[in-house]
Formats: C-alpha cells, sequence, structure tokens
C-alpha cells in the first residue's frame, strides 16, 4: 500500500488530488492537512511514501517545511504542487530538495506522470524548467535581485503585485498585518523599490506574474 500525504488549505484542491491519487494502481492511502503547521506533525507520525505540499499555506511557507521534510527523511519524495508558476519557485523548491514540481493548471495526467516518476526514483520537472536550469548554470547562477528574498517574502511581493492589500494577505497567509508589513519592508529594501507601484513594475519586467 502507498501512503501519501496532501498538505493545501483549500479543500476543492485536496478533494481532486484525492480522486486523481484514487486512480493510482494499488491500494493507496491518502491522509491531508490543510495548515503548515500540520505537516510535520503527521510526516513523524506516519510511514508516507510521498508528500504532496503546497507553497501557500497558513501558518508556515511550504518552502520552509519542505528544506525541513528533506532534512528529516531524505528518502520520502515531496513533489510541490503550487499556483505559483514555474519561473517563481521551481529552482528554489529544486534546490530544497523537492523530488517535482507542479502548477495546479496542470492536467490530471501530470500529476499521475509525475507521481510515476518519482516512485521510480527519479525527478519530475518541466521542459521550461530544465532550460532554467541550463541557463542558471551557463551563467554561473547569477542571482537575479528577487531571488535573495525569502519564500514569505517572495510570497508577499506576489501577492502585492496582483493587488492584494496588506490585511487580505495577511488573512490568507495566518499571519499579522504588522508581520506583512514587515516582510513588505524588507522585501523593499532588498530589492531598491520604494512604493507598491514599483514593486508590480518589478514583478512585470521579471515575469513573475502574468
Amino acid at each position: 500500500m502507498k501512503k501519501i500525504l496532501i498538505a493545501d488549505d483549500h479543500s476543492v484542491v485536496r478533494s481532486g488530488l484525492k480522486l486523481i491519487l484514487n486512480t493510482l494502481p494499488g491500494d493507496v492511502k491518502v491522509d491531508e492537512v490543510k495548515d503548515g503547521r500540520e505537516v510535520l506533525g503527521h510526516f513523524w507520525q506516519h510511514n508516507y511514501d510521498l508528500v504532496i505540499l503546497d507553497i501557500s499555506l497558513p501558518g508556515r511557507n511550504g518552502l520552509d517545511i519542505l528544506g525541513e521534510l528533506v532534512h528529516a527523511k531524505p528518502d520520502i519524495p515531496v513533489i510541490i504542487l503550487s499556483m505559483y508558476s514555474e519561473d517563481q519557485y521551481a529552482i528554489r523548491a529544486i534546490k530544497a530538495g523537492a523530488a517535482g514540481y507542479l502548477t495546479k493548471d496542470c492536467d490530471p495526467e501530470d500529476i499521475l506522470q509525475a507521481i510515476e516518476k518519482v516512485f521510480a526514483g527519479k525527478k519530475h520537472f518541466s521542459d521550461a524548467v530544465i532550460q532554467q536550469l541550463i541557463e542558471g548554470v551557463n551563467r554561473g547562477w547569477e542571482k537575479a535581485p528577487h531571488e535573495t528574498l525569502s519564500p514569505r517574502e517572495m510570497q508577499v511581493m506576489s501577492m502585492i503585485a496582483r493587488g492584494e492589500a496588506l490585511s487580505d494577505i495577511a488573512d490568507r497567509l495566518a499571519i499579522s498585518i504588522s508581520s506583512v508589513s514587515t516582510h513588505r519592508r524588507r522585501l523593499l529594501k532588498k530589492l531598491h523599490l520604494k512604493s507598491n507601484a514599483e514593486i508590480v513594475r518589478y514583478a512585470l519586467q521579471h515575469q513573475l506574474i502574468d
């Protein structure tokens, strides 16, 4: 029997994933959590064969959790399933130890293919991500300014760039408005920006939002 843990804060996503996972050959047991703080608890209590992890989770950022999961049990593959484009987070996920990266607009067949590959001990990344890796090697991994941001700062920047108010960001991430303001202040400093309008302009220039 394969045991899989789904970590996503949207019930419709978890339900859809469970339907997809139930089409896998053999017996499959699926557990689900909706909060970043719950992931590690379940991870330690059960011997999972795979974790499917969202980046944007209340309580804790998925990339931070990913690093802990991989450090604790490096033999258990973790696939990132995110609303964020590969341009934004895939390379970070690879560096943190992810076995695969998928966006939530992918087809069910893509998810099944990714799971089949990681169960076979392989990695699953799109051609676009592989091209990013090649380009990064060729240029000696010269970092763009936004690549110096922490996962949470990157998340806040993306949400501001999409026009979300600080109060809405705080609600979605389950953190205080003051924490959001702190992340905003830090990312402005790192990117040498002065306003939300400049954040939007930067995000568009670097194709971090559609």
